[in-house]
């Protein structure tokens, strides 16, 4: 553990203008806080902060990260407090030490409301500033390295899985790949432990009996450089055991058939030398094609610049090698905490990066925790393509891309207008996966809106997010239109006139927000008839009679227009309830088809008699067909048939017809007393959180 003056030497190395002080002030505060503590380890628990703080100092970052560093762990588990620290340290630590008390306690493989508001406070926090990343990254690295001491197994697969899902890739997405490697690893010890003893095995084992053949490959590389005037620094490594495990898992082979297990760095003087020295590579030992990447003219969106590439050596030996520059090689070991460090001054980056920006508007637009944490996701973890627009704008984009993300990447409003696309020049279809480098010409249509379908092939969260948002807004509009209509039944039966007044004290009554919220309360059925008529004229339902539970025995179809005695059917094609307007079809020897007005079998036109048909005063009860498109998920079932329950409608019949991942479309015969109750399911079924679309057919 890093005693005081050591501590303060380390700071003052790189930034001699630090108050020696406050630093001083701040070690003792939090070794007084955390008193007696232990931790898991048995040593002190104030080792544990005083060791971030270490980690900080590596990174050469500034005073105000050093003391959060110090003090991130006191408001959580002592009794200090935000007010206290902003008074002693000043409100730039305090608001740092906040941000880290709320990453703190996170738990993103808990899928419940509490995690998705803790990944929200995560995101807003880094958003502010990302210092407050990089010292829970580094608590997190701590964490890590003394994981072996907690006693319960479950616990620490725990800490090691919310690791490998949500820190290590966060340390990758800000260029922080040394974290990033030892998060991975130390996880994977923990995660798969037979599978790490047989890679570290095995690695161990090829080099006693290779010997120093990473050295002499790396001297050999060095030499081929040095006679063509390219001065440059080599370092050679095993591929990290992770890596090895991950290509074994993805590729489907064994170790044996793992052929690159080496890997070579090599570290120039200017841009100009990684491209001479990448020339020598190739010209002296055989490339391998398809293996060459220039992240040096398209950096990667974490600043990572490096030239990538692999040859073979001697005996078909393959080999990769990163040529990069010194600095950008710290920019890529370090990434955005390479800019926080004291000699950057005034160029420190305000946090909001293109892909932190994305976190941020799905934070606004996602509904609940389960599709925070899915977009959250599928914005941080995949791996990056590059692709243009005509006018050359780069934007980088998760592997497996289409059009329509790509749309979405460059602005909201593209992507909720597009219609079509071009890559490259050529016309093909929205859900046209991108490769590395296309060109792509978004073609929009003011009159055109999001599709349900693309939720099959986008893969971007914040294409989901704002599809389903659009999605939303427009069954929402539907909903209400439903209740408008219903409203207008409503006030039909009441026993006088209202007025916009009357609406207006109905509403702050049900404790809405505006008309439309009173619309779509009325078509989901999350209000009754009486609630309605109660709230705009109090009284007005005493003397109504109690609602009947209709029920399948109620159920008593007369018509009129019929000769007496004249059988009749309720038409298969557009099943028509009480309250449709109908026609009947006679033809000779056959019963009258009873059908609705706007039915599609009318349209195409028959060869029968048109028959002027109404409802009986006594009908109640007859079956509808719906057509549902569910979320194909556990329990969406379940939500849709309690609303069938709630709303007292039996299920004759429920088929699903088609299976189109992550939907299922299902038809579904409900027994109902008319178009008013119909009317009512339709529109709880579109507010649910299960249906994706409902209509009847």
């Amino acid at each position: 553990m890093l005693r005081q003056y050591e501590l303060v030497e380390r700071v003052k190395e790189y930034a001699p203008e630090a108050d020696e002080a406050l630093l001083n002030r701040a070690y003792v505060y939090t070794v007084q806080k955390h008193g007696s503590q232990k931790r898991a380890s048995g040593d002190p628990y104030f080792s544990h902060p005083v060791e971030v703080a270490g980690l900080m100092t590596e990174l050469k970052l500034d005073q105000q990260t050093i003391i959060t560093a110090l003090l991130h762990d006191t408001v959580e588990d002592t009794l200090a407090t935000i007010d206290e620290i902003e008074r002693l340290f000043g409100p730039d630590v305090a608001r740092l030490v906040d941000g880290v008390t709320k990453l703190s306690k996170i738990e993103v493989m808990t899928e419940s409301e509490r995690a998705a508001e803790n990944l929200r406070k995560f995101l807003l926090a880094m958003s502010e500033d990302l210092r407050v990343l990089l010292v829970k990254l580094a608590d997190r690295l701590h964490n890590m390295r003394t994981l072996h001491f907690i006693k319960k197994p479950e616990k620490r697969q725990r800490i090691a899985r919310e690791t490998m899902d949500i820190y290590a890739p966060l340390a990758e997405r800000v260029g922080m790949y040394e974290y990033m490697r030892e998060m991975q690893l130390l996880a994977f010890e923990q995660l798969e432990p037979e599978g790490y003893a047989t890679i570290t095995g095995r690695l161990a084992q090829i080099r006693s009996q290779e010997g120093g053949q990473v050295d002499d490959i790396a001297l050999a590389i060095k030499q081929a450089l040095a006679e063509a005037g390219v001065q440059v620094e080599v370092t050679g490594r095993e591929k990290h055991p992770y890596s090895i495990w991950k290509k074994m898992a993805e590729r489907h082979v064994t170790f044996e058939q793992i052929t690159d297990i080496m890997a070579f760095r090599v570290l120039t003087e200017t841009p100009d030398d990684c491209y001479r020295a990448l020339g020598v590579l190739h010209r002296t030992w055989q490339m391998i094609p398809g293996r060459f990447k220039d992240y040096i003219s398209t950096p990667k969106s974490n600043g990572y610049k490096s030239l990538h590439t692999a040859l073979i050596y001697e005996n078909s030996m393959r080999m990769e090698v990163q040529i990069r520059t010194r600095e950008m090689h710290r920019t890529n070991e370090f990434g955005l905490a390479a800019h926080w460090a004291y000699k950057q001054g005034g160029t420190r980056p305000d946090g909001q990066v293109g892909w932190l920006r994305d976190l941020i508007e799905i934070v606004d637009t996602s509904h609940d925790a389960e599709e925070l944490l899915e977009h959250t996701r599928l914005a941080i973890y995949q791996d990056r393509i590059f692709a243009f627009t005509p006018k050359g704008a780069l934007h980088q984009l998760p592997k497996g891309s289409t059009a329509v993300d790509f749309a979405y990447a460059v602005h909201t409003d593209l992507g909720n207008a597009a219609v079509g696309a071009k890559i490259n020049g050529r016309h093909v279809p929205l859900r046209t996966q991108l490769a590395n480098g296309d060109v792509i010409e978004v073609i929009k249509s003011p009159n055109s809106e999001p599709q349900l379908s693309w939720l099959g092939f986008v893969v971007t969260g914040k294409a989901r997010a704002a599809i389903r948002r659009a999605v939303r807004a427009k069954e929402r509009a539907e909903v209400a239109e439903i209740g408008s209509k219903l409203f207008d039944e409503i006030i039909g039966r009441l026993p006088q006139r209202i007025g916009k007044k009357a609406i207006s004290s109905a509403i702050r009554q049900l404790e809405l927000r505006d008309e439309e919220d009173l619309m779509f309360a009325i078509g989901s059925a999350r209000l009754s008839d009486r609630e309605v008529m109660e709230a705009l004229v109090p009284g007005s339902t005493a003397e109504l009679p109690d609602e009947p539970e209709w029920t399948r025995t109620e159920r008593a179809i007369s018509i009129r227009g019929l000769t007496p005695g004249m059988g009749f059917e309720l038409a298969e094609c557009c099943h028509p309830v009480p309250g449709d307007r109908i026609v009947g079809l006679r033809r000779p020897d056959k019963k009258v088809e009873v059908h609705t007005i706007d039915c599609l079998t009318l349209a195409n036109g028959v060869d029968a008699d048109w028959l002027d048909l109404s409802w009986g005063e006594r009908t109640t009860g007859a079956v509808g067909r719906l057509r549902l498109v569910l979320y194909n998920r556990p329990g969406t079932l379940a939500e849709v048939t309690q609303i069938f329950a709630s709303n007292r409608a039996n299920v004759s019949s429920l088929n699903m017809i088609q299976r189109d991942e992550p939907f299922g479309t299902y038809e579904v015969d409900l027994e109902v007393a008319d178009l008013a109750h119909l009317t009512r399911i339709i529109g709880a079924l579109r507010a649910s959180e299960a249906v994706s679309e409902a209509m009847r057919i």
